[in-house]
C-alpha cells in the first residue's frame, strides 16, 4: 500500500506539472496581456513599463522558468486585479468555498443514497416512478439555470432570501452573535440548495444503478430464501456492496471542495474559488488563474488517490499493487 500511494503521489505532481504547463501556454497564446487595456488616465508608456516589471516583456520560455522557479519557493504570484499575492487571495476564497461545498456534499450523498435506495426498493410503484424521473429531470439540468430559477423564485417573486453575497454588508458588523449567524444562514440557503439538489440526484441515479444490478446476485436471493426481512436484506447485503460506486463518485467530487460551482458562486456572488476564478479570468490575471488550475488539478489527483484507497479498504477482493 505504502509503494502504492507513493507512485500515486509521484504521478500526481506529474500531473500538475503537465496541467501547469499547458495552462500556461495557452494563456499566454491569447492575444494581449494582464497590462492590455485602454485607460485615459494610464499611458501607452505605464503600461510597457509594468510589463517589464512583471516580466511579461520577456521571452515565453524566459517567463515559464521564471515562474516555475517562483511556484518552487512557495511564491504564487502577485494578483495584478485584486492587488494582494495571489496566496492571499487564494487563502481568503477557500474557506467559503470550503464551507458552502463541504455542506452540499454532506446533504447530497445521505439523501442521493437513500432515494437511490427507494426508487430501487420500490421501483415498481408509482411514487418510485416519480422519483425516479424527478431525479432524472434534475441530474439533467445545468446547476447555473436552477440557481437562476431559486434567484428569480425566492429573491425576487417571494422575496425570502437574500440574493447573493455571504452577508449583509450594511447591517451585518452592528448584529448580536445570533443575528449575524441567522444572516450568513439566509445568504446560504439559495447556493446550497441550487448545489445540492442537482448533486443528490446525480447520487440518487448511481446508487439506483449500482442497486439494480447487486439485488439479483445470488447472495442477495440466498438471504431472502432464508427469510431474511427485505429492509434488512438491502440494509445489510446488497446495500454494503452497492456503495463501492459511491467511493469513485466521492472521489470525483472530492476537487469541488475548493474547486466549486464556478456558475453558482457567480449567479449569487458568493465570494469563494468560484467567482475569485471568473473573475480572474476576466481580468486576464494570469499568476491568479493558474494557480487556481494548479489547486483543481492537485484535487482530481488527490481525489483519484483517496478513492482508490478506499475501494482497497471497502472491498478486500481488490488487491491494491
Amino acid at each position: 500500500m505504502a509503494r502504492f500511494v507513493a507512485a500515486r503521489l509521484a504521478h500526481a505532481i506529474v500531473v500538475c506539472f503537465l496541467v501547469t504547463t499547458v495552462a500556461f501556454l495557452l494563456l499566454h497564446a491569447a492575444p494581449g496581456d494582464p497590462f492590455s487595456f485602454d485607460h485615459p488616465r494610464i499611458s501607452a508608456d505605464i503600461r510597457d513599463l509594468w510589463r517589464a516589471e512583471f516580466g511579461y516583456d520577456r521571452p515565453l520560455l524566459e517567463q515559464y522558468a521564471r515562474y516555475l522557479g517562483s511556484v518552487a519557493r512557495g511564491k504564487l504570484g502577485f494578483s495584478h486585479s485584486l492587488h494582494i499575492p495571489v496566496g492571499e487571495a487564494l487563502a481568503g476564497a477557500i474557506p467559503r468555498t470550503l464551507g458552502l461545498m463541504g455542506l452540499a456534499l454532506a446533504l447530497s450523498f445521505p439523501f442521493g443514497i437513500w432515494l437511490g435506495v427507494f426508487e430501487a426498493r420500490r421501483r415498481a410503484s408509482a411514487s418510485a416512478r416519480v422519483a425516479n424521473a424527478a431525479s432524472l429531470v434534475m441530474a439533467s439540468l445545468p446547476n447555473f439555470w436552477i440557481a437562476l430559477m431559486l434567484l428569480l423564485g425566492f429573491a425576487y417573486w417571494l422575496p425570502l432570501f437574500p440574493a447573493g453575497g455571504i452577508v449583509d454588508v450594511l447591517m451585518h458588523d452592528y448584529m448580536s452573535p445570533g443575528q449575524a449567524l441567522a444572516d450568513r444562514a439566509r445568504h446560504l440557503v439559495l447556493p446550497l440548495v441550487a448545489l445540492t439538489l442537482v448533486a443528490t440526484a446525480v447520487v440518487a441515479r448511481f446508487q439506483r444503478a449500482a442497486l439494480q444490478d447487486t439485488l439479483p446476485a445470488d447472495f442477495v436471493r440466498t438471504a431472502r430464501a432464508k427469510g431474511v426481512d427485505d429492509r434488512a436484506v438491502i440494509g445489510r447485503h446488497a446495500l454494503r456492496n452497492a456503495l463501492l460506486p459511491m467511493i469513485t463518485l466521492g472521489g470525483l467530487a472530492f476537487p469541488a471542495l475548493l474547486s466549486g460551482a464556478v456558475f453558482v458562486e457567480k449567479i449569487f456572488t458568493w465570494p469563494g474559488m468560484g467567482l475569485l476564478v471568473t473573475n480572474a479570468i476576466g481580468a486576464r490575471d494570469y499568476p491568479l488563474v493558474l494557480a487556481a488550475v494548479q489547486l483543481g488539478a492537485f484535487m482530481v489527483a488527490a481525489g483519484s488517490l483517496l478513492a482508490d484507497v478506499a475501494y482497497g479498504m471497502a472491498d478486500p477482493r481488490i488487491r491494491v499493487r
